[in-house]
């Protein structure tokens, strides 16, 4: 499976999104600050994942979330609950 994930860090209130095959792995290595983006930014909590059979389509749903403005990454987590 491939999945595609949001984390939040509510120390600054910032959303990344993301895309990987091992999302446990991956949150860790966030919150190890090994990734430049998200990196002194945690602690990082896993808020959305969505799983995909392909690579394919769980990157294209990776690009069209980071389009999204706020409201509605905000909104997405919300319904998905």
């Amino acid at each position: 499976m491939f999945y595609v994930y949001i984390i939040y860090s509510k120390t600054f209130d910032v959303y990344y999104k993301g895309f990987s095959e091992n999302v446990d792995q991956r949150l860790i290595y966030h919150n190890e600050n090994r990734s430049r983006y998200t990196a002194n930014k945690g602690p990082w909590e896993l808020v959305y994942l969505k799983g995909f059979e392909t690579k394919k389509e769980a990157l294209v749903e990776e690009l069209r979330l980071k389009k999204l403005n706020r409201a509605s990454i905000e909104a997405l987590i919300q319904n998905h609950k």
